[in-house]
């Protein structure tokens, strides 16, 4: 199954030789609820992996249909799943999406920031209210997503940000939800198990009591393992989204603190 089976792909050219507009930053084909859905479907039924067929019969479903591999491809555009071998498998993000001790907020805003299209949006709306329908199609379609494909971008994007929190219920503005502190101590045990894989047998190699707040631990999660490699446009676009996040945490209404990360061919340009 494709990457970007949930992007608008290049049709073929039509006969009068006009060229089809393709979409140049993906976003999924269904919504951030309906992927927890689909997370929620594979640990009821069989706690974290399952071969695709499986699921596709649970989910009342064929494997080979639209509907199926748009939902798919959607978890797995949000960090809930990954697709490998005919099988699907829950991701640490997918199970954090669904506990419900209080991490699951935090991961919902992960989730929803993982796709490109709405990091975008977040980035030029945050803090103030969304603009009219139309005024957001625009600012879809001038971020790269095909005319024909900006009205579906727009109603995936909305159902996300209200299901991740996003929109403040009081003054109605584009803004990430707050989350509490709050850890059980399953997310403790992962935690201390990753910072003992980090440091050795976890002696004198540092601490490994991370007390932090539960949105950037589930942004440290979405790390790599080292022998995976990792993008250097991936790892810009995850310093920004961290730095933004410590700034909200940590600063002051009277001294914010502003970070400028970039590639430094970028800076050049």
């Amino acid at each position: 199954m494709a990457d970007n089976e949930n992007t608008a792909n290049a049709a073929p050219a039509p006969a009068d030789g006009r060229k089809r507009f393709k979409s140049e930053v993906a976003f999924p084909y269904a919504d951030l609820e309906s992927a927890t859905d689909l997370a929620q479907t594979v640990v009821t039924k069989a706690g974290t992996s399952c071969e695709l067929e499986e699921l596709a019969v649970w989910m009342g479903q064929t494997v080979d249909g639209g509907t199926f591999r748009t939902r798919v491809g959607a978890a797995r555009m949000f960090g809930l799943v990954e697709t490998s071998a005919g099988r699907v498998t829950v991701t640490q993000l997918g199970r954090d999406v669904l506990d419900k001790s209080g991490v699951e907020r935090a991961a919902r805003v992960t989730a929803f920031l993982n796709v490109e299209l709405f990091q975008a949006l977040y980035d030029q709306n945050k803090g103030h209210p969304l603009p009219p329908l139309p005024a957001i199609e625009r600012q879809i379609e001038g971020l790269g997503v095909s005319p024909k494909q900006k009205e579906r971008a727009r109603q995936t994007f909305n159902k996300s940000a209200i299901y991740a929190g996003f929109i403040d219920a009081a003054s109605g503005r584009f803004i990430k939800p707050g989350v509490a502190g709050v850890k059980d101590e399953r997310s403790e045990q992962r935690d201390d198990d990753r910072a003992r894989n980090r440091n050795g047998s976890g002696d004198g190699g540092g601490s490994t009591d991370l007390n932090l707040d539960p949105l950037l631990i589930a942004l440290l999660r979405k790390i790599p393992d080292t022998g995976k490699g990792w993008p250097a446009s991936q790892r810009m676009r995850w310093f920004r989204t961290f730095a933004m996040n410590v700034s909200q945490i940590y600063d002051g209404d009277s001294e914010p603190v502003e970070l400028k990360i970039e590639l430094e061919k970028e800076a050049a340009n």
